[in-house]
């Protein structure tokens, strides 16, 4: 049983979705638990690739093709699920704030939130601060985060950040993008920053106090 895990977690990292796949079948035909498969194989594969991103030992398209490994084997495995084995970590809400049309990185951060285990509501691009704050008082999310490629758009971002404060958001503001630092966030009064996904997520899971 454990060979099974350790071997789905491996083909996830490797970004191989056939065998992962197939590895998936031959587990839950060894009666392997579904929630194993999902938190201690696909689950922890991400993790461990999150990690690697952050050390610089993986890059955008790698990580990706990981990511789509992962999507596609939970994917298969939703029809398993029970409704507690599907229960997510948290609800995010994001979006690139006015001015800015850029989104691979959001995109980026969007699936490896997704194959995390958090809901994910992405509003687009270009996206202004009373949108941030119309979807924020719709979904009330857990977590508003907040994209900006543009030092021009850094202004948008400060907006974005102070009009949710002045409506007392109850969520977590996170930060990121190319021009943005820890200590620009820190100064726009954001909950966190980060550089890379696999920053992000753990950002998150420390904001939520999850382990």
């Amino acid at each position: 049983m454990e060979d099974m895990i350790t071997r789905i977690k491996e083909c996830v990292i490797e970004g191989d979705e056939d065998s992962v796949i197939m590895l998936i079948d031959q587990a839950l035909d060894a009666l392997v638990p579904v929630n194993r498969i999902m938190t201690e194989g696909l689950t922890e594969a991400m993790n461990v690739v999150g990690k690697q991103m952050e050390c610089g030992d993986l890059f955008i398209p790698e990580v990706l093709m990981c990511a789509e490994t992962m999507k596609a084997g939970m994917e298969y495995l939703k029809p398993k699920m029970g409704d507690a084995e599907m229960k997510t970590l948290g609800k995010i809400v994001i979006g690139t704030v006015a001015g800015d049309l850029h989104d691979i990185g959001k995109n980026l951060i969007k699936m490896m939130f997704e194959v995390s285990g958090f809901e994910v509501i992405d509003i687009g691009i270009d996206q202004g601060p009373d949108k941030f704050l119309e979807i924020y008082e719709k979904e009330k999310p857990d977590i508003i985060g907040l994209s900006a490629l543009l030092t021009t758009t850094m202004v948008s971002m400060q907006e974005t950040v102070e009009l949710l404060r002045k409506n007392e958001v109850s969520a977590k503001i996170i930060v990121g993008g190319a021009p943005v630092t820890a200590e620009f966030a820190k100064t726009i009064n954001a909950d966190g920053y980060s550089d890379d996904a696999g920053g992000a997520i753990s950002l998150c899971k420390k904001l939520l106090n999850i382990a």
